[in-house]
């Protein structure tokens, strides 16, 4: 496996932006980094804090839906798709599927790391932030079907609608 994380779009605006997200990206790696020295169980906590995190954002940035075209529109806003060069592959009624072409993050790790399996992992725990968004609104599910940082082409994020369970 070979992450491949290269940027097609580049504008001032957007580069300010994505040194910013390598900028917490890389706080977050030197926190873990110095856990893990300690012998902490960093990578449970860390879950945790982020995937609070994520909650705190879905309760106050978005607006309170069950429609996933007005999520997905919040979501990946213009200034987001710039940022992760996103393309909205599906927005629909019932599912809402996004792929990031780029990841700040990841380019933030492997500044300090070439170990793809400890990026995969970092990565993962990051996504708990989304996680979390989607956690505050019920009957949203989140998949996230692949990752630039485990070696895939794009990170493809589906959120669907849960269909009800027939009660009887």
């Amino acid at each position: 496996m070979t992450i491949k994380n290269v940027s097609k779009i580049s504008d001032p605006e957007t580069e300010k932006l994505r040194q910013a997200i390598e900028h917490r990206a890389t706080w977050f790696y030197l926190l873990l980094d110095e856990a893990k020295k300690r012998g902490l169980n960093w990578e449970d906590f860390a879950r945790k804090a982020i995937f609070r995190c994520g909650c705190f954002h879905g309760e106050t940035r978005f607006s309170k839906t069950d429609d996933l075209r007005r999520f997905g529109k919040e979501f990946a806003n213009e200034t987001v798709r710039k940022i992760f060069e996103m393309q909205i592959v599906e927005a629909s009624e019932d599912r809402f599927v996004v792929e990031f072409n780029y990841c700040p993050l990841v380019a933030a790790w492997q500044k300090f790391t070439q170990d793809e399996q400890e990026i995969a992992t970092l990565c993962d725990i990051a996504m708990e932030g989304d996680r979390g968004i989607i956690s505050t609104f019920p009957g949203f599910k989140m998949e996230l079907q692949d990752t630039i940082a485990s070696g895939g082409k794009v990170c493809r994020l589906i959120i669907s609608k849960e269909k009800p369970q027939c009660e009887g």
